[in-house]
């Protein structure tokens, strides 16, 4: 697989994502649903705890890559959803430093939402991955 980063602008980069990714001469595609921070018995944790919340839900998506035999560093697209954005912000360095840990940077949108499925889930990621 070949990734190229596409970024006419230099921004985004320091904030550890790339406006585009070009990939070529993958063997697969990986459409993660959104992970958030549940057990593995489908409970909700951490409620009112952004920091944690983040760190489940990213912990829940490396199972899900892993399970693919991939990891965060075959992301090419990362979408945050948050019901306080505010507060992710507070708490971005989670996401940022296990992405970076990866060697990742994957095309990344957030946006903010007014709730996710269940009320006390502050945090959802929904990624797509290819090897």
């Amino acid at each position: 697989m070949q990734r190229t980063a596409i970024n006419p602008w230099t921004w985004s980069t320091d904030l550890g994502y790339h406006q585009g990714e070009l990939v070529s001469g993958h063997t697969g595609t990986l459409y993660c649903s959104g992970q958030t921070a549940m057990d593995a018995d489908g409970k909700p944790r951490h409620p009112g705890d952004m920091a944690a919340q983040l760190a489940l839900s990213l912990d829940n998506l490396e199972a899900v890559l892993g399970e693919a035999r991939m990891s965060l560093a075959n992301l090419v697209r990362l979408n945050v959803y948050t019901t306080d954005v505010d507060r992710l912000f507070e708490h971005y360095g989670v996401l940022a430093a296990r992405l970076g840990a990866a060697g990742a940077a994957p095309p990344t949108t957030m946006l903010g939402v007014t709730r996710l499925a269940i009320p006390d889930l502050m945090v959802e990621l929904e990624g797509t991955a290819v090897a």
